[in-house]
């Protein structure tokens, strides 16, 4: 009894596992070990490659993005250049043509004013003839105006003398001016005084005399008007007196 049971517990169901394992030559071992090394490898060169490239290390491609960059740095430098150029020939034109503007509106501008005298002048003498054509040698002042000047406290005057009627000799006389004007709040008056040496305004003619001349006055000054007389040579008394206020 006790061995069928040992031969039951050694057989069957009740016999003791048994593990089967193939047996596999060295050199494959090794082979596969050989494949999984090459291919471990393989991928950290990859990976350590894309990290180069990607953090800028190549120096084949970081050389050619320098020549690259370094040749747009240079192109944008010339068109700077050249559009730097551009806009001074541009401004200086821009400013040569202001000057040539401003020139011609001075022009044009004392064209209008002498055009506007000329016809002034010929409609006095067109009353003054058709007036005195006959009449006794008669001295008349005509266009009188005051005007303020460029520069603080300068003024300029003009006016026209004429002389109508029979005009048997020439007119020989002076001028006499003198300036109202108000500083620190009080009215005064000052002559005019002549840069010849006898200080008159002496004129002499036989049909018109055109006088147009400058004055200054302290720039705190306010010329208000300016009268003027005209003597005739030999005569005390003025012949004419008249009286311009400044022109705005």
């Amino acid at each position: 009894m006790v061995r069928i049971k040992s031969l039951k517990r050694k057989t069957g169901i009740f016999a003791p596992r048994v593990a089967l394992r193939p047996q596999n030559p060295p050199y494959l071992r090794w082979l596969v070990i050989a494949v999984l090394a090459t291919l471990a490898l393989g991928l950290s060169w990859g990976m350590y490659d894309a990290g180069r490239k990607f953090a800028g290390f190549d120096k084949n491609e970081t050389s050619y993005e320098l020549d690259r960059l370094s040749q747009l740095n240079k192109r944008l430098q010339q068109d700077n250049d050249e559009l730097r150029m551009k806009a001074a020939g541009l401004e200086r034109q821009l400013q040569m043509d202001v000057a040539a503007s401003e020139d011609v509106a001075k022009q044009v501008k004392m064209l209008g004013d002498e055009n506007t005298r000329l016809k002034e002048d010929v409609a006095f003498f067109q009353n003054l003839l058709s007036v005195n054509g006959k009449s006794e040698q008669k001295v008349s002042i005509g266009r009188l105006k005051l005007e303020r000047g460029q520069l603080p406290g300068e003024y300029h005057y003009s006016l026209l003398l004429v002389q109508g009627g029979q005009r048997t000799k020439d007119f020989q006389g002076s001028l006499e001016f003198v300036v109202n004007f108000r500083q620190n709040g009080e009215n005064m008056v000052t002559p005019l005084a002549s840069e010849s040496p006898s200080k008159t305004f002496n004129v002499s003619f036989r049909f018109y005399q055109r006088v147009e001349k400058s004055f200054r006055l302290p720039p705190d000054a306010v010329v208000e008007s300016m009268q003027v007389k005209v003597f005739e040579n030999g005569v005390a008394q003025a012949k004419l007196v008249q009286t311009v206020s400044l022109s705005l």
